[in-house]
């Protein structure tokens, strides 16, 4: 092996790749690739990772200062290095998940090579990976990009007028980067819900347009409703007990923090408080927003879900027979008068808006047909019908575990005993992507 991309410690002299080749190359050197390469060097593999810019990076660079995860600390179980620090239960902010990750690469030193870019991934007699330090080939390729690849903003952008400050999620660091003024979010999913109440909690007068993201208690009965709900198996489930695989696989994930020891995100409350909330945006013209009228709607189905979950804590108590506490349920604090429908932002002194809408998924690189209708990768707990092609990192790649700090260490090492025996996907998992 080349002594430049030999371990994570030797990273300073980055190598060119031109006519390398490895029994596997991963692609991506987050948490899912980095697990991939763990399970790869227990079982005596020789591979490459390849990261586009360093360790960390999505944490370091694409979260906000106040960031912190919305599951336990105990939760974080990467394959080898299980949370280690004097505080289980409460949870890391963005720095410290930073320093989780890299601590964890330094901790065995995977065969990395940091900034370099995978321009092509073809399938010939074996994988041809273009990148931007040269060409190489691999037998076996693990593509551990994640699924959140660019910001996903709605061409409605193009009309706000142009002395409005616009910004995605993954841009926003603090109140104090947006100019003074009134800031309208859009979207309520879980970083749109927690940006709006950082700003809220710095004394800015925020619009937000709630969308239909569901959320969650953070504590129930005596425990972290995570604490609940992981053992009441929940993270353990497979997708393929659920009759509607795709709609579950693209579901928003529900709304809560891990911010002050972690707490409830109640859109209700900050109402009260003086929050302005709307239906989802439906439109932009002449400098006003158009809302739907699903205010109330959105907020009565987002307590169902929570309610709902505490249901299931309640039968699983009794069914165990655990002595936990008892606690009044949730009684909603504000209700919307009417379903505002416009908001003129030149009157609202609207000076930002910061579109939490999610991401898009980029995988035109990848010249492989195993994509369905929407670009999505077609695959049965990530082997595709591709012999040799692999995807690690995504949401309900198995389970709701998966492409989590939680979960993705058992996706990798299913991944793991795959690779180690060269094995073609089997028949059954064929018929199953291609379907």
């Amino acid at each position: 092996m080349n002594a430049t991309v030999a371990g994570y410690a030797s990273r300073g002299a980055q190598p060119a790749l031109e006519g390398e080749h490895r029994p596997v190359v991963v692609i991506g050197g987050g948490q899912a690739g980095l697990s991939m390469s763990y399970c790869l060097r227990q079982r005596g593999i020789d591979h490459l990772v390849l990261e586009r810019d360093r360790v960390g990076y999505e944490w370091r660079e694409r979260r906000w200062d106040s960031f912190c995860l919305v599951t336990p600390n105990w939760q974080c179980r990467l394959p080898g290095f299980p949370y280690q620090g004097d505080d289980p239960d409460g949870f890391m902010g963005r720095d410290e998940v930073v320093r989780y990750i890299e601590d964890y690469a330094a901790s065995f030193n995977p065969p990395l090579v940091e900034h370099v870019t995978v321009t092509r991934l073809r399938r010939g007699r074996v994988f041809e990976i273009s990148t931007t330090r040269g060409e190489l080939t691999a037998d076996q390729v693990v593509v551990a990009t994640g699924p959140y690849h660019g910001p996903a903003i709605p061409r409605m952008a193009e009309r706000l007028p142009e002395d409005v400050v616009q910004i995605h999620s993954s841009e926003y660091r603090n109140p104090d980067q947006l100019p003074p003024g009134e800031v309208l979010v859009v979207g309520s999913g879980q970083s749109g819900c927690q940006i709006a109440e950082d700003l809220h909690l710095a004394g800015r007068q925020v619009h937000l347009a709630v969308g239909d993201a569901p959320r969650v208690a953070r504590f129930y009965r005596g425990r972290d409703v995570v604490a609940w709900l992981d053992a009441m198996g929940y993270y353990d489930k497979s997708i393929d007990e659920f009759d509607d695989q795709d709609s579950v696989r693209f579901r928003a994930n529900h709304y809560v923090t891990g911010r002050d020891g972690g707490r409830d995100i109640d859109l209700r409350a900050l109402a009260r408080e003086g929050m302005r909330l709307y239906g989802r945006l439906i439109g932009i013209s002449d400098a006003t927003a158009h809302f739907a009228a699903d205010l109330r709607r959105n907020l009565d189905n987002a307590d169902a879900v929570s309610e709902s979950i505490k249901d299931s804590i309640d039968e699983f108590i009794e069914a165990q027979g655990i002595d936990a506490p008892v606690e009044p349920r949730y009684t909603p604090v504000w209700e919307p008068a009417d379903e505002p429908g416009e908001l003129d932002l030149r009157r609202s002194r609207i000076s930002a808006v910061v579109w939490c809408t999610g991401f898009r998924r980029e995988y035109r690189w990848i010249e492989v047909p195993v994509f369905d209708g929407r670009g999505y990768p077609t695959h049965k707990r990530g082997v595709t019908s591709c012999p040799g092609l692999y995807f690690l990192g995504l949401p309900w790649q198995h389970t709701w575990g998966s492409g989590r700090f939680s979960g993705v260490a058992r996706d990798a090492e299913y991944l793991a005993e795959r690779i180690a025996c060269g094995a073609a996907p089997a028949e059954e998992t064929i018929r199953a992507v291609a379907s």
